[in-house]
Formats: structure tokens, C-alpha cells, sequence
């Protein structure tokens, strides 16, 4: 009985495994894994007999040994004002969310690096799905190259896809190593060659893995603050019980001193009605972003980005409006701080921020509680 023998999927390699993999496995040059990985990033090739390029041997050897198997899509999603969502099978019934937004001069991809989230943060659709896994290297990049080819975006020529943000289902510091070798890809001259800053990882603030990504890799840093005090943040952000606010800050110091002098930290704030968009709060925050910001010592060390809330069936919170937006803006300018309100893109397909919401195949009861609760509030869960 002959053995099968699984294929390596070429997509969880990032440079440094690719090259390993041709030299150990495939017995080749390692020069050979960059003509390949010119083929799977720049050309959208998942073929190998179209890599005109490789030899008829190298070709049959990577038939044998390898493939390269990007996520299905199950559907993908148009809005009005042109954002873009695409539903993404991985397996066992599991499948997450992938958005494009497309702005003046530049093109955001949201990726997903969990199947759900194992965070719990109260205002945030995905986590009332819960959490069944972690994606593999593949399954993120994969993210990507569907996005990229969709969009007939080629690397260093014409290029729609500006920047990656890893702020779609789940927690990426959660998942630490998939991640990075992602992000590699992201960056890499053979992958989609986005500069450093163009690749940003979004974070509830978990705080010895955001010492570890200052030490291991070179992307920007977003960080889910949502609140400027302990009892509010517990609240909102479960997380904070077990890595308050003066450790995260600190950690978030620690992060830009590894860096080039002038690099900043965007800090996430959700406004919502009556729970953290009061002029006291907006005070509140302005003032730890000032004291953040003489600790860099570097004045911008610190930007805030207003997110307005965006429903979702059965949420407790509400939208602040327009009006206390701006006042709570306004308050963080005249303190100096760099403050800007996201524009909400995408809510008519449920893309907006805090609302991407997969297909999860739960592993906690989280889900089930949620739809409990719904139930008997007589509101329907339909996406």
C-alpha cells in the first residue's frame, strides 16, 4: 500500500521557510524559491506547469512534494461606496471575513488572523461568535492574494493594495508566530512589498507579546484602547483585568524606542453612547496621551482614531452622535493631541469596523449564550 504524503502548502512559507524548503526537501538552489515566489505573489500563478520560468524537473518535484492552496471563497460582497467583503471557507465549517477599503490614493485590506476571538470585548460583533481557532500562515496570506488578485493588483507596478491592517476577526498577538511570517510576506520584495509602516497590527493590548513583536518584527502598531481608566476598560475590554492600562502604555513606550525616531502608535477608541464619549472622559484620554507622548519624548508619539460605534443585532451599546463626536474630538485637539475620526465605510455589507462576522464553529458557549439572549429579547441574529 503506497504511503500518501502530504504537500506542503507554499503559502505558509515565507521567504526564509520557502528557501529551506527547496534546499532540504526538493534538494535545489535556494535562488530557485524566489522565481516561485515571484510566480505566487506578483502573478497570482497557483499552477505550477504555468511557471514558464522553472524547469520541467524542479517543476515535477514541486508537483510532487507541493501545492499552493489559497482559501475558497464562499462569497464576496460589493458596498455602495465601494468597500469590498469576502467570506472565506477554511475548514470544518469554519469561514472568516476579509475587507477592502478602498480611499483616496490608497487601498486597505482588513485581514483576519482567528477563527472568532478568544477575547471577549463587549462591543465588538465577533466576539459574540466566539472562538474555534487560530488561522495558519497560509490561511492568512491567503487573505491577500485573493484580495490582491481580485483587485488586479501587481506588486510594484500597479498597485491598489497599499496597505494591510491586521485588525479583522481576532486577536493576531494571539496567534503570534502565523502572524508574523505573514506580515513578512506582506513586506517582502518576492511577496506583495509593502514598506513597513503600510503593514499594521492591531492589539487589545496583550502586553509581553507586543515586547516580543518589538523585538521580532517591524510593522506599525494599533492598540485597542477604548477607554482612558481601569473601571471603564474592564468593561469594555475584559483583557485590561489582567494587563491594566499603566502596563500597556508602558509596553506601548517600550515598542517605539525600539523604532525610528518620529514612528507614532495609533490608539483605537470606539465611541458609545453614554458609556465613554463624555467631555470628562475626552479630558481623561487627552491627558494620557500627553503623558505617553513626554515619555517618547516625541510630541505625535501617540494618534487617536475615533471609531463611531456600529450596531449589530442584539448589542447593548448605541452610536454617540455626530455632535458629541466632534465635541469629543475637539477637547483632544485643543490638548495637542493628533485625533482623527474614522469615516464608517462598508456597514451596509456589515464591514464596518466591529462587525465582521464569519462563520465560527465555537468551542466555547459563548455563542450559544449570545443567541440565548437574543432569543428571548425576540431579536433576529440574520447577518
Amino acid at each position: 500500500m503506497t504511503e500518501v504524503v502530504a504537500k506542503t502548502n507554499l503559502l505558509d512559507l515565507d521567504r526564509e521557510g520557502m528557501e529551506r524548503f527547496f534546499a532540504e526537501t526538493l534538494g535545489e538552489k535556494r535562488f530557485r524559491a524566489h522565481q516561485v515566489m515571484k510566480w505566487i505573489y506578483h502573478q497570482h500563478v497557483t499552477d505550477f506547469a504555468q511557471m514558464t520560468d522553472v524547469g520541467k524537473a524542479l517543476r515535477a518535484k514541486l508537483e510532487a512534494h507541493a501545492e499552493i492552496r489559497p482559501p475558497s471563497v464562499q462569497f464576496d460582497k460589493p458596498s455602495a461606496d465601494g468597500t469590498h467583503k469576502w467570506l472565506l471557507g477554511m475548514d470544518s465549517g469554519n469561514a472568516i471575513e476579509t475587507v477592502f477599503i478602498p480611499d483616496k490614493g490608497r487601498g486597505t485590506l482588513c485581514v483576519s488572523s482567528q477563527v472568532g476571538c478568544g477575547l471577549n470585548c463587549q462591543f465588538c460583533s465577533t466576539a459574540t461568535q466566539g472562538f474555534n481557532r487560530n488561522l495558519s500562515t497560509a490561511e492568512i496570506i491567503g487573505q491577500v492574494w485573493v484580495a490582491s488578485k481580485h483587485l488586479g493588483n501587481k506588486t510594484h507596478l500597479h498597485r491598489k493594495l497599499t496597505n494591510v491592517v491586521m485588525m479583522g476577526m481576532g486577536e493576531p498577538l494571539l496567534n503570534f508566530d502565523n502572524v508574523v511570517r505573514a506580515m513578512n510576506l506582506m513586506r517582502d520584495d518576492l511577496g506583495f512589498g509593502l514598506a513597513n509602516k503600510r503593514v499594521t497590527l492591531s492589539t487589545a493590548g496583550l502586553v509581553p507579546m507586543i515586547d516580543r513583536l518589538g523585538e521580532e518584527s517591524d510593522v506599525s502598531l494599533a492598540v485597542s484602547l477604548h477607554a482612558p481608566n481601569d473601571e471603564l476598560r474592564t468593561q469594555l475590554v475584559p483583557l485590561n483585568k489582567k494587563y491594566p492600562i499603566a502596563e500597556l502604555m508602558a509596553a506601548c513606550v517600550r515598542y517605539l524606542q525600539r523604532r525610528k525616531k518620529g514612528e507614532s502608535i495609533t490608539f483605537e477608541y470606539t465611541l458609545m453612547k453614554g458609556v465613554n464619549d463624555t467631555p470628562e472622559i475626552a479630558r481623561q484620554l487627552a491627558r494620557l496621551m500627553k503623558q505617553f507622548c513626554n515619555q517618547v519624548q516625541y510630541s505625535e508619539a501617540g494618534k487617536v482614531n475615533l471609531i463611531p460605534f456600529n450596531p449589530f443585532p442584539g448589542t447593548r451599546f448605541e452610536r454617540s452622535d455626530e455632535a458629541t463626536i466632534r465635541a469629543f474630538q475637539k477637547i483632544l485637539l485643543d490638548a495637542g493631541v493628533l485625533t482623527m475620526v474614522r469615516r464608517t465605510r462598508g456597514d451596509d455589507i456589515d464591514a464596518a469596523c466591529g462587525q465582521l462576522k464569519g462563520q465560527v464553529m465555537d468551542r466555547t458557549r459563548r455563542q450559544a449564550e449570545f443567541k440565548r439572549k437574543l432569543e428571548e429579547k425576540g431579536v433576529s441574529d440574520a447577518a
